[in-house]
């Protein structure tokens, strides 16, 4: 096919033979055209391939341009290179003038030559005299002068190989002749050794032959390439499905191999062998790197160059710059809110100590200070041990005071012999019975025999008050008006007097049967005394309440 180049204009009738022509050579009518070297050119080739450009255009159909050029540049300048070592035909037999003086040879001089230095040089031995050797002239280009494995000879690569090699053998060679001595050994010492027990030396050969071939737990061990390689769980290890076999407990994702649940909803998830990978999920450390990762995700989203993985710290450091300012922006917001609307009084809270100081425990207590009604606090245990009884004891040892002889003692017997054994309501009686004041009160008694039952029964309903097991002041108090009255005498004629000597003086001479404190003693002593402490003792009111 001809270019238009070459062709040039074609007339209208031309151009429609030449339409025609192409359509026979597709239709298979016409042969195919051939090009400068006689072979066909295949008719559906389109034209922008078979049609040459201008500066390769012939002006004969061809695809010469389509195809590789010959190479222009020889291939000595590539492939060939010196051959070392070529020696020009047989040596010569005497020596020749102008040779080496070293070994004989005609292309260089004593100082080029590479061969070792002899004693002797063939100059004056006129022996081994080496054959010329060939000087090749090998012209190379810019790539052969730039490579870096011209000349190389692939042989010397199968010699380092062959070295090797035989290093290995050697390596193998000495190792089964080693453990050919030792199986010899063994079995000489098998033969010596007694034939019904085994050989404590062949046991701990075999047991170190499979230590070294048994592998790690949980590890895959070569021992030969020393290669470790991780499992997928330590076989000795529960499986997760096995902790708990109840259908309707946690899920198993048999693909996943995941838990998300714990399977022991019974253990707390501290003491539990396996609490679910939600445990761990949000648990420890682990919240706090997905706020890290969820933030470097919505900065990115922002245009934001962010990225947890690649820089971490640099994530850390702007989630907590943006915490600051996000705190910073809360506070503002909210002055802003209460400066425009107000309500701050609102958001007033009452101190903390006045909201935990109330409760819903309702607890009634005496004038004394003693619980009435309602529920005690709750006593503080010690290190020691407590509420242990002993020798039949209801109470500990030091619960009862004796105010006579001030001893400590059991409550349940007032007993004040430690670990004596408890004589319940008996002990009680039988040491209200040995006091001084018991003692006393039945001697006098006995001495005034004559007098009314009256007056022997009046001290004791004060010696029977003051020594029950009720405190003073507590329940319900019954006062004696007269005795009050008395009472309230005595207690102004002591503040007259300034001092309690005289009263003391009147307790040893008997005008006062006991020195026990009294329900009519005490009233009088609240009565009496100055209440300092109360804020309107001092309080006069002035205005006229009409």
């Amino acid at each position: 096919m001809a270019s238009a180049s070459a062709i040039g204009k074609l007339s209208r009738e031309e151009f429609r033979r030449q339409k025609d022509l192409e359509a026979a050579r597709k239709a298979g009518t016409a042969p195919a055209a051939l090009d400068e070297e006689g072979k066909p050119i295949n008719p559906h080739i389109p034209q922008y391939i078979s049609q040459a450009p201008w500066y390769l255009d012939t002006g004969a159909p061809s695809l010469s341009h389509q195809r590789r050029p010959a190479a222009t540049k020889p291939p000595s300048e590539i492939d060939s290179w010196y051959d070392r070592g070529a020696r020009a035909g047989p040596a010569a037999k005497k020596y020749r003038k102008g040779a080496c003086e070293n070994c004989g040879a005609m292309t260089h001089k004593k100082q080029d030559c590479l061969e070792r230095p002899r004693k002797k040089g063939a100059k004056y031995t006129n022996k081994d005299i080496q054959a010329d050797e060939i000087i090749q002239e090998v012209h190379t280009g810019y790539d052969a002068k730039r490579d870096r494995w011209n000349g190389y000879d692939p042989a010397e690569h199968t010699r380092i190989y062959e070295e090797y090699r035989e290093e290995e053998i050697d390596k193998q060679t000495a190792t089964d002749l080693a453990a050919a001595r030792k199986v010899a050994k063994a079995g000489k010492e098998k033969k010596e050794a007694d034939p019904d027990f085994g050989s404590s030396d062949e046991e701990d050969a075999d047991e170190d032959k499979y230590a070294d071939a048994a592998d790690a737990v949980g590890q895959k061990l070569d021992t030969k390439t020393r290669i470790t390689v991780r499992n997928l769980r330590i076989r000795e290890d529960t499986a997760k499905y096995l902790i708990n076999l109840d259908p309707e407990s946690a899920y198993y994702d048999p693909k996943t191999r995941s838990m998300r649940d714990a399977p022991l909803k019974n253990v707390p998830p501290e003491e539990a062998k396996f609490a679910g990978e939600n445990f761990f999920r949000y648990s420890g450390e682990a919240p706090h790197v997905q706020q890290l990762q969820l933030f470097a995700w919505q900065a990115s989203q922002r245009g934001n160059d962010i990225h947890l993985n690649a820089a971490p710290t640099q994530g850390q450091l702007l989630h907590e710059e943006y915490n600051e300012k996000k705190e910073q922006m809360r506070d503002i917001n909210k002055v802003s809110v209460l400066a425009k609307y107000g309500g701050e009084q609102y958001l007033e809270r009452a101190p903390r100590e006045v909201l935990d100081s109330q409760s819903e425990n309702y607890v009634e207590y005496s004038r004394t200070g003693q619980v009435i009604k309602g529920k005690e606090r709750v006593k503080a245990r010690s290190k020691y041990p407590e509420d242990v009884y002993v020798n039949n004891h209801t109470a500990v040892w030091g619960s009862w005071y004796d105010v006579a002889s001030g001893n400590w003692g059991y409550a349940c017997c007032h007993s004040s012999t430690h670990m004596s054994y408890c004589a319940g309501e008996a002990g009680k009686q039988a040491t209200r019975a040995s006091t001084a004041q018991a003692l006393l009160a039945s001697s006098s008694q006995l001495g005034s025999s004559s007098a009314p039952d009256e007056q022997t029964e009046a001290p004791k309903a004060p010696t029977e008050q003051n020594y029950s097991k009720k405190r003073v002041g507590e329940g319900d108090v019954a006062l004696d008006k007269e005795r009050l009255a008395q009472a309230l005498a005595e207690e102004r004629k002591r503040k007259a007097w300034g001092s309690d000597e005289d009263r003391h003086n009147k307790r040893k001479r008997g005008e006062i049967g006991t020195h026990d404190v009294t329900e009519e003693e005490l009233e009088a002593y609240r009565m009496t005394r100055l209440k300092a402490d109360d804020p309107m003792a001092g309080y006069v009111d002035n205005e006229h309440v009409y």
